[in-house]
Protein backbone atom coordinates (compact mmCIF):
# COMPACT_ATOMS: atom_id res chain seq x y z
CA UNK A 1 0.00 0.00 0.00
CA UNK A 2 1.61 3.53 -1.43
CA UNK A 3 1.66 6.46 1.21
CA UNK A 4 -0.09 9.27 1.22
CA UNK A 5 1.33 11.78 -0.26
CA UNK A 6 1.24 15.42 1.41
CA UNK A 7 -1.11 18.17 0.69
CA UNK A 8 0.96 20.86 -1.50
CA UNK A 9 0.27 24.12 0.04
CA UNK A 10 -0.58 27.02 -2.56
CA UNK A 11 -0.89 24.23 -4.75
CA UNK A 12 -2.02 26.34 -8.47
CA UNK A 13 -5.49 25.79 -9.26
CA UNK A 14 -5.75 26.08 -13.24
CA UNK A 15 -3.15 25.84 -15.56
CA UNK A 16 -3.32 29.63 -16.49
CA UNK A 17 -1.81 29.72 -12.88
CA UNK A 18 1.03 27.66 -13.98
CA UNK A 19 1.59 29.58 -17.02
CA UNK A 20 1.57 32.67 -15.64
CA UNK A 21 4.79 35.09 -15.88
CA UNK A 22 6.49 35.44 -12.44
CA UNK A 23 10.26 35.83 -11.43
CA UNK A 24 11.46 33.09 -9.16
CA UNK A 25 14.02 35.04 -7.02
CA UNK A 26 15.77 32.31 -5.67
CA UNK A 27 16.82 31.00 -9.55
CA UNK A 28 17.64 34.77 -9.86
CA UNK A 29 19.63 35.20 -7.21
CA UNK A 30 21.66 31.99 -8.58
CA UNK A 31 21.92 33.41 -11.55
CA UNK A 32 23.57 37.01 -10.62
CA UNK A 33 26.07 34.85 -7.72
CA UNK A 34 26.98 32.87 -10.88
CA UNK A 35 27.76 35.97 -13.03
CA UNK A 36 29.26 37.91 -10.12
CA UNK A 37 32.20 35.09 -9.51
CA UNK A 38 32.72 34.73 -13.41
CA UNK A 39 32.86 38.45 -14.08
CA UNK A 40 34.51 39.70 -10.47
CA UNK A 41 36.79 36.82 -10.69
CA UNK A 42 38.01 37.33 -13.98
CA UNK A 43 38.57 41.50 -13.50
CA UNK A 44 40.10 41.19 -9.91
CA UNK A 45 41.96 37.51 -9.94
CA UNK A 46 42.86 38.00 -13.78
CA UNK A 47 45.71 40.12 -13.35
CA UNK A 48 47.05 38.02 -10.76
CA UNK A 49 46.37 34.70 -11.51
CA UNK A 50 46.24 34.77 -15.73
CA UNK A 51 49.23 33.04 -17.26
CA UNK A 52 51.33 35.94 -18.71
CA UNK A 53 50.64 36.92 -22.30
CA UNK A 54 47.36 35.21 -22.59
CA UNK A 55 44.28 37.07 -22.25
CA UNK A 56 42.38 36.09 -19.01
CA UNK A 57 39.46 34.65 -20.85
CA UNK A 58 38.64 34.01 -24.23
CA UNK A 59 35.70 34.75 -26.32
CA UNK A 60 34.76 30.92 -26.89
CA UNK A 61 35.12 30.15 -23.00
CA UNK A 62 33.02 33.55 -22.40
CA UNK A 63 29.95 32.96 -24.96
CA UNK A 64 30.21 29.01 -23.00
CA UNK A 65 29.55 29.94 -19.50
CA UNK A 66 27.12 32.69 -20.20
CA UNK A 67 25.28 30.19 -22.33
CA UNK A 68 25.21 27.63 -19.29
CA UNK A 69 23.70 30.72 -17.04
CA UNK A 70 21.01 30.82 -19.60
CA UNK A 71 20.13 27.42 -20.03
CA UNK A 72 20.08 27.73 -15.77
CA UNK A 73 17.61 30.18 -16.23
CA UNK A 74 15.31 29.03 -18.48
CA UNK A 75 14.91 25.08 -17.05
CA UNK A 76 14.89 26.59 -13.58
CA UNK A 77 13.01 29.74 -14.16
CA UNK A 78 9.90 30.36 -16.21
CA UNK A 79 8.78 28.54 -18.14
CA UNK A 80 9.77 24.95 -17.57
CA UNK A 81 10.97 25.14 -13.78
CA UNK A 82 7.16 26.57 -13.02
CA UNK A 83 5.79 23.67 -15.12
CA UNK A 84 7.96 21.11 -13.29
CA UNK A 85 6.73 22.06 -10.23
CA UNK A 86 3.43 23.03 -10.81
CA UNK A 87 1.88 20.58 -13.52
CA UNK A 88 4.14 17.75 -14.93
CA UNK A 89 7.00 15.77 -13.80
CA UNK A 90 8.81 15.45 -17.45
CA UNK A 91 9.28 19.32 -16.97
CA UNK A 92 11.39 18.94 -13.88
CA UNK A 93 12.66 15.76 -15.82
CA UNK A 94 14.28 18.29 -18.27
CA UNK A 95 15.51 20.94 -15.63
CA UNK A 96 17.10 17.89 -14.09
CA UNK A 97 19.01 16.38 -16.95
CA UNK A 98 20.03 19.87 -17.74
CA UNK A 99 21.72 20.83 -14.34
CA UNK A 100 23.02 16.89 -15.29
CA UNK A 101 24.24 16.89 -18.93
CA UNK A 102 24.22 20.44 -20.01
CA UNK A 103 24.45 23.16 -17.59
CA UNK A 104 27.96 21.61 -16.01
CA UNK A 105 30.05 20.99 -19.12
CA UNK A 106 28.93 24.34 -20.11
CA UNK A 107 30.31 26.38 -17.15
CA UNK A 108 32.93 24.00 -16.06
CA UNK A 109 34.72 24.82 -20.02
CA UNK A 110 33.69 28.22 -20.04
CA UNK A 111 35.50 29.24 -16.96
CA UNK A 112 39.69 29.44 -17.19
CA UNK A 113 41.48 26.63 -16.25
CA UNK A 114 43.38 29.53 -13.29
CA UNK A 115 39.98 30.60 -12.24
CA UNK A 116 38.75 26.97 -11.45
CA UNK A 117 42.11 26.70 -9.83
CA UNK A 118 41.66 29.70 -7.75
CA UNK A 119 38.06 28.94 -6.82
CA UNK A 120 38.65 25.63 -6.33
CA UNK A 121 41.68 25.65 -4.19
CA UNK A 122 40.12 25.29 -0.73
CA UNK A 123 38.69 22.04 -1.35
CA UNK A 124 40.91 20.73 -3.74
CA UNK A 125 41.86 17.77 -1.00
CA UNK A 126 38.63 17.24 -0.80
CA UNK A 127 38.30 17.00 -4.57
CA UNK A 128 41.19 14.78 -5.61
CA UNK A 129 39.07 12.44 -3.51
CA UNK A 130 35.57 12.46 -4.71
CA UNK A 131 36.73 13.96 -8.55
CA UNK A 132 38.48 10.23 -9.13
CA UNK A 133 36.29 8.87 -11.67
CA UNK A 134 34.37 5.64 -10.39
CA UNK A 135 33.78 7.68 -7.05
CA UNK A 136 32.55 10.66 -8.97
CA UNK A 137 30.68 8.09 -11.17
CA UNK A 138 29.20 7.03 -7.97
CA UNK A 139 28.24 9.81 -5.91
CA UNK A 140 26.53 11.33 -9.04
CA UNK A 141 24.42 8.33 -10.22
CA UNK A 142 23.58 8.01 -6.31
CA UNK A 143 22.55 11.45 -6.08
CA UNK A 144 20.26 11.22 -9.49
CA UNK A 145 18.80 8.36 -7.98
CA UNK A 146 17.81 9.37 -4.76
CA UNK A 147 16.26 12.52 -6.32
CA UNK A 148 14.22 10.45 -8.10
CA UNK A 149 12.78 8.43 -5.18
CA UNK A 150 8.93 9.66 -4.49
CA UNK A 151 9.49 10.87 -0.61
CA UNK A 152 12.32 13.03 -2.81
CA UNK A 153 10.12 14.28 -5.26
CA UNK A 154 7.05 14.84 -2.61
CA UNK A 155 9.78 17.67 -0.67
CA UNK A 156 10.82 19.25 -3.75
CA UNK A 157 6.80 20.14 -4.68
CA UNK A 158 6.24 20.79 -0.66
CA UNK A 159 9.38 22.13 0.60
CA UNK A 160 11.43 25.25 -1.68
CA UNK A 161 14.47 25.38 0.41
CA UNK A 162 14.97 21.35 0.16
CA UNK A 163 13.95 21.99 -4.09
CA UNK A 164 16.94 24.39 -4.24
CA UNK A 165 19.04 22.44 -2.14
CA UNK A 166 18.44 19.23 -4.13
CA UNK A 167 19.47 21.07 -6.81
CA UNK A 168 22.47 22.10 -6.00
CA UNK A 169 23.49 18.91 -4.52
CA UNK A 170 22.48 17.65 -8.00
CA UNK A 171 24.38 20.14 -9.76
CA UNK A 172 27.21 19.70 -7.80
CA UNK A 173 27.59 16.09 -8.12
CA UNK A 174 26.99 16.14 -11.84
CA UNK A 175 30.36 18.68 -11.73
CA UNK A 176 32.37 15.95 -9.83
CA UNK A 177 31.09 13.55 -12.85
CA UNK A 178 32.18 15.82 -15.25
CA UNK A 179 36.03 16.59 -14.09
CA UNK A 180 37.78 13.85 -15.50
CA UNK A 181 36.50 14.06 -18.55
CA UNK A 182 36.74 18.10 -19.77
CA UNK A 183 40.28 17.86 -17.54
CA UNK A 184 39.51 21.77 -16.64
CA UNK A 185 41.05 21.97 -13.10
CA UNK A 186 44.54 22.23 -12.13
CA UNK A 187 45.22 19.65 -10.22
CA UNK A 188 43.21 17.24 -10.97
CA UNK A 189 44.01 14.91 -13.86
CA UNK A 190 41.75 14.43 -16.79
CA UNK A 191 40.91 10.48 -18.52
CA UNK A 192 42.86 9.29 -20.79
CA UNK A 193 40.66 9.61 -24.40
CA UNK A 194 40.05 5.83 -24.41
CA UNK A 195 38.94 5.88 -21.13
CA UNK A 196 37.25 9.01 -21.81
CA UNK A 197 34.97 7.23 -23.99
CA UNK A 198 34.15 3.88 -21.64
CA UNK A 199 33.34 6.45 -18.68
CA UNK A 200 30.88 8.37 -20.61
CA UNK A 201 29.66 4.69 -22.37
CA UNK A 202 29.11 3.79 -18.91
CA UNK A 203 27.35 7.10 -17.69
CA UNK A 204 25.40 6.87 -20.65
CA UNK A 205 23.91 2.93 -19.30
CA UNK A 206 23.41 3.63 -15.72
CA UNK A 207 20.07 6.16 -15.81
CA UNK A 208 18.45 3.41 -17.91
CA UNK A 209 17.58 1.90 -14.74
CA UNK A 210 15.56 4.54 -13.28
CA UNK A 211 14.16 5.58 -16.13
CA UNK A 212 12.83 1.68 -16.94
CA UNK A 213 10.71 2.13 -13.70
CA UNK A 214 9.38 5.52 -14.90
CA UNK A 215 8.22 3.99 -18.30
CA UNK A 216 7.50 0.39 -17.33
CA UNK A 217 6.04 0.98 -14.00
CA UNK A 218 2.51 -0.26 -13.40
CA UNK A 219 0.82 2.73 -11.66
CA UNK A 220 1.93 6.44 -10.69
CA UNK A 221 5.30 6.25 -9.02
CA UNK A 222 4.29 10.15 -8.10
CA UNK A 223 0.40 10.48 -7.13
CA UNK A 224 1.80 14.08 -5.39
CA UNK A 225 1.03 15.27 -9.09
CA UNK A 226 -2.61 14.48 -9.18
CA UNK A 227 -2.87 17.33 -6.90
CA UNK A 228 -1.82 19.66 -10.08
CA UNK A 229 -3.39 20.88 -12.97
CA UNK A 230 -2.48 18.94 -16.20
CA UNK A 231 -1.16 20.78 -18.30
CA UNK A 232 -2.35 19.92 -21.94
CA UNK A 233 -4.22 17.22 -20.56
CA UNK A 234 -1.87 14.88 -19.93
CA UNK A 235 -2.35 12.73 -16.97
CA UNK A 236 0.00 11.35 -14.31
CA UNK A 237 0.63 8.09 -15.59
CA UNK A 238 1.19 9.09 -19.05
CA UNK A 239 3.30 12.15 -17.88
CA UNK A 240 5.63 9.31 -15.82
CA UNK A 241 6.12 7.30 -18.76
CA UNK A 242 7.21 10.34 -20.72
CA UNK A 243 9.39 11.51 -18.11
CA UNK A 244 11.32 7.94 -17.94
CA UNK A 245 11.84 8.52 -22.15
CA UNK A 246 13.00 12.01 -21.64
CA UNK A 247 15.58 10.89 -19.04
CA UNK A 248 16.43 7.60 -21.27
CA UNK A 249 16.62 8.84 -24.70
CA UNK A 250 17.38 12.26 -24.12
CA UNK A 251 20.07 11.90 -21.36
CA UNK A 252 21.77 8.67 -23.63
CA UNK A 253 21.45 11.41 -27.05
CA UNK A 254 23.68 14.17 -25.30
CA UNK A 255 25.66 11.53 -23.56
CA UNK A 256 26.39 10.02 -26.74
CA UNK A 257 26.60 13.64 -28.37
CA UNK A 258 29.95 13.90 -26.00
CA UNK A 259 31.27 10.42 -26.97
CA UNK A 260 31.49 11.18 -30.91
CA UNK A 261 33.00 14.22 -30.40
CA UNK A 262 35.42 12.73 -28.07
CA UNK A 263 35.68 10.01 -30.45
CA UNK A 264 36.61 12.25 -33.55
CA UNK A 265 39.06 14.31 -31.84
CA UNK A 266 40.85 11.71 -30.22
CA UNK A 267 40.77 10.28 -33.98
CA UNK A 268 41.96 13.61 -35.73
CA UNK A 269 44.53 13.54 -32.87
CA UNK A 270 46.17 10.46 -33.50
CA UNK A 271 45.87 11.00 -37.51
CA UNK A 272 47.92 14.51 -36.93
CA UNK A 273 50.35 12.63 -34.83
CA UNK A 274 50.91 9.56 -37.08
CA UNK A 275 51.37 12.20 -40.12
CA UNK A 276 53.91 14.10 -37.88
CA UNK A 277 56.10 10.84 -37.44
CA UNK A 278 55.94 9.88 -40.85
CA UNK A 279 57.34 13.51 -42.12
CA UNK A 280 59.55 13.51 -39.39
CA UNK A 281 61.16 9.76 -39.91
CA UNK A 282 59.54 8.96 -36.23
CA UNK A 283 58.29 5.11 -36.48
CA UNK A 284 56.43 3.83 -33.81
CA UNK A 285 52.49 4.32 -31.63
CA UNK A 286 51.13 7.46 -32.05
CA UNK A 287 52.01 7.89 -28.20
CA UNK A 288 55.34 7.29 -28.66
CA UNK A 289 55.68 9.61 -31.82
CA UNK A 290 54.75 12.32 -29.64
CA UNK A 291 56.90 11.42 -26.85
CA UNK A 292 59.80 10.51 -29.21
CA UNK A 293 59.25 14.03 -30.93
CA UNK A 294 58.70 15.84 -28.10
CA UNK A 295 62.14 15.01 -27.07
CA UNK A 296 63.53 16.04 -30.63
CA UNK A 297 66.55 18.90 -30.34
Amino acid sequence: MSAVPPVIVDAPATVAEVLAFHVDLDVIAVVVALLLIFHLGIRRLGPRFAPPGEPAVTRRQSLRYHAGVLVLLFVSGWPIGDIGVGSLFMAHMVEHLSLSFVIPPLLITGTPSWLLGVLLKPVMPVLRIMAKPMVALFVFNAVLAAMMMPASVNLMLTNEAFHLASHIVLFASASLMWFPILGSVPGLPALAPFYRLGYLFLQSLVPTIPATFLTLGARPLYPIYEQLPRLWGIPVYEDQVLSGLIMKIGGGLLLWGFITYYFFTWHAQEHDLSLRGSRDGVQGTPNEISRRSSTRP
